[in-house]
């Protein structure tokens, strides 16, 4: 398990919409200009816990926002700092479950794909992607009773659920 942040070098990937900030299907263009936006319940106090271990990426396949709207739209939720870096369609050119997007991704971060986990809430996508690049990852599952646990990826029901998770994951 990672020590501190400083020398940490374990990276979770984090999904956006339905993950970190409340997806809107109604709302149109980037999110930084919605006129409401939300944070998922307990965000900011999970993210702020984990950073004394983690180093924190957004993981998205949002193709209406570039990187600095998604920061301005994730700093409207106080999220912003949190993060370290973002990953998305318009700075990769490619979107998840495509090993390409992965790829991307891990060469970026100069670890190896053991040092992270990623985290979101469409298994197709964001667990079988990062699954398929040798990637742990965790679904976040908020819309069934469906649990999928394997070698490498585990199911929460909230993003509370996930610290515990990883310490148990990862150890």
């Amino acid at each position: 398990m990672p020590a501190d942040n400083s020398a940490s070098t374990f990276w979770l990937l984090i999904d956006w919409g339905d993950t970190l900030m409340r997806d809107d299907s109604s709302a149109d263009g980037p999110m930084v200009f919605w006129p409401q936006v939300e944070a998922v319940s307990g965000a900011v106090e999970v993210l702020t816990g984990l950073r004394s271990k983690w180093r924190l990426a957004l993981a998205t396949n949002a193709d209406a926002s570039d990187e600095p709207q998604i920061r301005a739209a994730l700093k409207r939720v106080y999220l912003d700092q949190l993060i370290e870096r973002i990953y998305c369609f318009r700075k990769i050119g490619h979107k998840k479950p495509s090993p390409e997007y992965f790829s991307f991704v891990v060469k970026d971060l100069g670890v190896p794909v053991d040092q992270i986990v990623m985290v979101g809430d469409s298994f197709d996508v964001d667990i079988t992607g990062a699954n398929q690049m040798g990637i742990r990852a965790i679904w976040l599952n908020e819309r069934s009773d469906e649990i999928r646990s394997g070698e490498r990826h585990r199911t929460i029901r909230k993003l509370v659920e996930l610290p515990q998770v990883l310490e148990e994951f990862i150890c």
